[in-house]
């Protein structure tokens, strides 16, 4: 069994089984409507983590700025939702409110269902490809592109505030009734959306560790230890580091994506300074270094903020806070290496009792002293 759990496929296959047992099967019997649909929201919050721990925890990128990506995502999609309910040739009613009615030619292209599925994946990766380039090719790296990214958060909610008429201010967009032609009222169709983040997160797992566990993960890791190595032997670190960037900036607009729907709202409060650092902690708890801990930590954050501040209202900030210093002091790798200790201690353990028995005794010495002399034994020679 222990000789099972050594292979990382075999991990990998059961962990994903026992993942969709979950998701699919125990959690929507037992939890009730709004539990789920809370679930929901935490898993696209998780798709986010996704791509920082292949951005943060393989390449050694500190992104603070995920919340740029997500944002756009999620107002890729709001557009269109009101678009939809505005209905063919209509005008969503926040630009009625605080314009002069008119959508801005910008808009029209995402009353297409699938120019916006398209944009939603494209567009930010490809922005982060170009970003990233332009940064990494001058070889700005941790705290300077941490604070990069963290000014570019900013920078992008400030906008989304100053620009009321089109994209809603501070209160964002919101009040959608549809999703691609289905009722957002109807439990069912809102357990479709579970369903429907809960598959595109599992993708997303083995997405990344299909690129972990490929030579380009190989490489990414490499340029994470020795950039200077990597650069001479002939490969281009700023090539490498904008390719994880953007995969990162990929996820995290699917996630908004699929947050707006769920959640009902996007808004600047969605994609500013807080929320990206806030993705950044949830990874850090989980292990940003393994596969599956970036999703357990942005699931444990959101549902620790959640809980305690429904049985806390005026403390829940503390027990968070202190939740985060047991973890960072007792397991600074992580929670998700906690399984991980305990089987290296019972597979060490197992091969502590039982000695390996196709290992060979050393034959006994040839030229071994002959009791009682100082010579060698030339018994069993032959003259």
């Amino acid at each position: 069994m222990s000789a099972v759990w050594r292979s990382p496929r075999a991990r990998v296959i059961v962990g994903t089984g026992i993942a969709a047992v979950v998701l699919f099967v125990l959690a929507p019997s037992v939890l009730s409507s709004f539990r789920l649909n809370l679930l929901a929201k935490f898993l696209c919050l998780a798709m986010v983590a996704v791509g920082i721990g292949l951005a943060w925890g393989r390449g050694g990128m500190l992104v603070l700025g995920q919340g740029v990506f997500f944002g756009l995502g999620g107002y890729m999609m709001a557009m269109h939702l009101k678009l939809e309910d505005a209905g063919p040739g209509g005008v969503p009613d926040f630009m009625t409110l605080y314009g002069d009615g008119v959508v801005p030619g910008w808009w029209e292209p995402f009353r297409d269902p699938v120019f916006t599925l398209v944009a939603i994946v494209v567009l930010p990766t490809v922005l982060a490809a170009l970003l990233g380039l332009a940064v990494f090719t001058r070889r700005v790296r941790g705290a300077y592109f941490a604070i990069l990214s963290q000014a570019l958060a900013a920078a992008f909610a400030i906008l989304l505030i100053g620009q009321q008429k089109v994209t809603g201010g501070t209160n964002g967009l919101n009040g959608f009734r549809s999703f691609f032609g289905f009722d957002l009222a109807d439990p069912v169709n809102k357990k479709m959306l579970y369903f429907i983040a809960a598959g595109t997160l599992l993708v997303m797992v083995l997405l990344a560790r299909l690129l972990m566990r490929s030579r380009y993960g190989e490489l990414l890791v490499a340029v994470r230890d020795q950039e200077n190595r990597v650069r001479f032997l002939g490969y281009n670190p700023a090539v490498v580091k904008a390719a994880a960037f953007a995969v990162a900036a990929c996820f995290a607009s699917i996630g908004g994506a699929l947050f707006t729907p769920i959640v009902g709202i996007i808004s600047p409060a969605d994609v500013g300074v807080v929320p990206s650092i806030v993705f950044l902690v949830g990874v850090a708890i989980g292990g940003r270094a393994t596969l599956l801990g970036p999703v357990l930590g942005a699931v444990a954050v959101s549902w620790a903020e959640s809980s305690l501040s429904e049985s806390f209202p005026s403390f829940w900030t503390y027990f968070q806070g202190a939740l985060f210093i047991v973890v960072v002091a007792f397991l600074p790798q992580g929670i998700a290496t906690l399984g991980q200790v305990r089987l290296r201690r019972r597979v060490r353990a197992q091969e502590e009792e039982s000695p390996d028995e196709g290992t060979p005794e050393p034959p006994p010495d040839e030229a071994a002293a002959a009791p009682g002399t100082g010579e060698p034994s030339t018994s069993g020679r032959t003259a």
